[in-house]
């Protein structure tokens, strides 16, 4: 089913990391959304005074000129919004992850098939500006045939979360839901679904609940897929290396949109998403240009998917994959 609407109203449920700074801020930049209501305890009038503040999401739900509901809640609620969203005639985007286990991500996207409605999943970290100049030198074949891929998506974080949700042993608990639905993402978005995969979950921090550290293994045939994540690695890595029959690749450095949204600096702003030229990455002793990070593309082609029909970039099929591997990995 096609909208036939110039512009969609949007609402957020949740005011947090992702709601407050990774997409209203896109939301607001892009003409083919209003942004109308946000639902959170906290006061968002002080950040957005726009926009409606709204108590939970059944306030949401109620409002018949709602089209998309975002979901940026904690991990154990995604499921749950999700479908009540869908059964309410909405749009859906989700947070990753997707989905706790691979049954409830299949019930969502037969729903959403049986509702006609859109729903796709918010993994922004496609659009990095890391990935977006992998996926170019991967796509140019400049590397000839690869033999190994490695994402590294360390940090030092050996202190407990404040939020403790994210400490609670849960659905969807854990840094391999947490980081590692992004870098599995990227290698489905790079190689498609994977032949076999292995890999182990680990607990290092002292007085740790949940998995905070993990290994993966994704076997392509002819090359390896290695994904690596741990919260006590205190000096960083190469976040990506590439070897290939013509050559390698490293890059060190994260995206820096997250770092500038909370900064202040907004989409479409001078600048934004543009990374340090220490940060890129090293071909063969040759330095390549880092592409510039931008989330946009992900809003404008919810809107057109929405809107006017088109194919989604981000397929719900893609995270159920996603959800899979995890499973299998968490059970090992």
């Amino acid at each position: 089913m096609i909208y036939q609407k110039t512009m969609l109203n949007v609402a957020i449920i949740g005011f947090g990391l992702s709601g407050r700074y990774l997409q209203a801020p896109f939301f607001l930049a892009n003409k083919n959304f209003n942004l109308k209501t946000i639902a959170s305890s906290q006061d968002i009038t002080a950040v957005y005074p726009s926009v409606q503040a709204a108590k939970d999401l059944d306030e949401i739900l109620t409002d018949e000129s709602i089209d998309l509901v975002s979901i940026a809640s904690p991990n154990a609620t995604h499921f749950d919004y999700t479908k009540r969203a869908l059964l309410a005639n909405k749009h859906v985007l989700v947070e990753k992850p997707f989905t706790a286990t691979s049954v409830e991500a299949e019930e969502l996207i037969a729903l959403a098939k049986k509702q006609q409605k859109v729903l796709s999943v918010f993994q922004n970290r496609r659009f990095d500006s890391d990935f977006l100049t992998v996926k170019k030198l991967i796509d140019s074949q400049v590397l000839g045939e690869i033999a190994t891929f490695e994402i590294n998506f360390e940090r030092f974080k050996p202190n407990l979360n404040p939020k403790k949700w994210k400490e609670v042993i849960g659905p969807a608990s854990g840094i391999i839901y947490d980081l590692g639905s992004h870098i599995i993402d990227q290698s489905i978005c790079l190689f498609g679904n994977p032949v076999s995969f292995s890999g182990k979950v680990f607990t290092e921090r002292e007085n740790s609940a949940i998995d905070d550290a993990f290994h993966i293994n994704l076997d392509y045939g002819t090359f390896q897929v290695v994904l690596r994540s741990s919260l006590l690695v205190e000096k960083e890595g190469p976040r990506y290396i590439i070897r290939g029959s013509k050559g390698s690749f490293y890059k060190y450095g994260i995206d820096v949109q997250e770092d500038h949204l909370k900064a202040g600096l907004m989409p479409l702003m001078q600048g934004f998403g543009i990374e340090s030229i220490e940060n890129q990455g090293v071909l063969n002793e040759i330095k390549i240009e880092t592409e510039v990070g931008n989330w946009m593309p992900l809003f404008q082609n919810l809107y057109e998917a929405i809107a006017e029909g088109k194919e989604l970039l981000i397929k719900p099929e893609e995270a159920l994959e996603q959800i899979r591997i995890i499973e299998g990995v968490k059970g090992s």
